[in-house]
């Protein structure tokens, strides 16, 4: 997203915190929206500030806010969702590398290795990506039972699934019969 400013780390005040308030204009939120496969993107905001953490690293901090308009995920029809969240992101100068060849994910998962810049509008990008609801649904919809089956065999539902109905059928059989 051009039109907003990108921090080059060197100037940034070790003492002073680098504030920042970033909201996109309607053309930029399209084209946001757009990149994200939103059916709509409204009341976009971003701020917050870039702090020294020790002699080398730094913390950004922000708060986002966003209106977002997905599509349902049964029923196609738009669905709006409010988000408001925070987001950090910690750059380390050191950034540990990984031993071996397989890594695992650190428990911290806002670090990341320090950039020669730190873009507000980029960390806001992919926080709102994170953000979005993986499945979107509007209230009071339901995701019908699928049932399928070769000709001339009967579907397998979820209640005959069950690891136990076949055992609940036997017993309620064996106290008829008593």
């Amino acid at each position: 997203m051009t039109g907003f400013p990108v921090f080059r780390v060197a100037d940034l005040d070790q003492n002073a915190p680098t504030r920042f308030d970033l909201r996109p204009d309607a053309e930029m939120m399209s084209g946001l929206a757009d990149e994200l496969g939103l059916l709509g993107l409204r009341k976009l905001s971003f701020a917050g500030e870039i702090t020294a953490s020790g002699k080398r690293d730094f913390v950004l901090t922000a708060r986002l806010g966003a209106t977002v308009v997905q599509p349902c995920v049964v029923t196609l029809d738009p669905v709006t969702t409010r988000i408001d969240t925070e987001v950090r992101r910690t750059y380390l100068a050191n950034m540990p590398e990984p031993a071996g060849e397989e890594v695992e994910m650190p428990e911290d998962d806002t670090i990341e290795p320090l950039p020669v810049t730190i873009d507000p509008a980029a960390v806001m990008a992919e926080a709102l990506a994170l953000a979005l609801p993986l499945y979107p649904r509007k209230d009071g919809v339901a995701l019908g039972e699928a049932n399928y089956a070769a000709p001339g065999t009967e579907a397998m539902t979820d209640e005959t699934a069950r690891p136990f109905a076949g055992l609940a059928n036997l017993r309620d059989r064996m106290k008829d019969k008593n």
